[in-house]
């Protein structure tokens, strides 16, 4: 299986990130963090740039991205000046376990299937509640075991189908980490995965012409790489879905309110 360090130089350099639930779970989690005009969000974990120039376009926010990679922050930053949201959205290479940035800064801090990844996970989220403004909201969307323990091929497929070391965790454990980060009013929507509607999540997320340099950008890839040859081979060998793969493994939407100072 590819490293950690190569399977996101493998995602950046054709451009694909993925989270799941597609734009729906990205609507919904902008709801339940009161997103809206005048807001200023934090996405970490920005990827390739959808949901930042997404949130800008769609929202009126302001977006701040971080991303570990900058190979995904280049991509972001060519995003955004596509989609004519460059003045609105800022962006720049961090780590989500030591955000480069002040207290109290956003009203809304979100990730989409990032927090999965971090050693250390209580500590990214810590962080994400120490730049958010008292009263401001954190919102993860998050890979999800509906049902521990999983069977040794559900966690090999959703390391190869999500990205090497993914650690997905349970409901109660994601919900402990915003109590233990001092959030609080948590709301918690657990879904199931369906791989139909996640492709053509995908699909809606990156359009047509997106998806076609998606692809184009793979080839190239495949042809000039052999390391990037040897994961796609890895991944169409351990790449069968499990039959069961909706009873153990979904995602859920986890947001938590910062208190108010007094």
């Amino acid at each position: 299986m590819a490293s950690k360090e190569e399977f996101f130089d493998f995602a950046a350099e054709v451009g694909l990130t993925k989270h799941i639930g597609g734009v729906q779970a990205t609507d919904e989690i902008a709801g339940l963090c009161h997103i809206g005009p005048g807001s200023y969000v934090l996405d970490v974990g920005c990827g390739a740039g959808v949901t930042p120039a997404y949130l800008a376009k769609q929202y009126g926010c302001r977006v701040a991205g971080v991303d570990i990679s900058a190979g995904m922050i280049q991509k972001s930053q060519e995003r955004a000046q596509r989609e004519g949201v460059a003045d609105r959205v800022e962006l720049r290479v961090a780590d989500a376990q030591d955000l480069p940035f002040e207290d109290g800064l956003f009203d809304a801090v979100i990730t989409e299937s990032v927090t999965a990844f971090p050693a250390d996970k209580q500590k990214a989220v810590l962080e994400y509640a120490r730049v958010t403004k008292p009263g401001g909201y954190v919102g993860l969307n998050e890979s999800t075991w509906l049902k521990v323990p999983p069977p040794p091929e559900m966690v090999a497929w959703v390391s190869q189908d999500i990205g090497a070391t993914v650690k997905p965790l349970t409901e109660a454990e994601w919900t402990g980490l915003l109590k233990g980060a001092g959030l609080s009013e948590i709301t918690v929507r657990i879904r199931q995965v369906d791989l139909r509607d996640e492709s053509k999540g995908i699909l809606q997320r990156y359009g047509c012409a997106g998806m076609l340099g998606v692809l184009g950008r793979m080839l190239a890839l495949y042809a000039r790489n052999p390391a990037y040859r040897r994961f796609v081979k890895q991944v169409r060998r351990e790449g069968i879905t499990p039959q069961n793969l909706d009873e153990y493994f979904g995602y859920g939407l986890y947001v938590g309110q910062k208190l108010l100072e007094e």
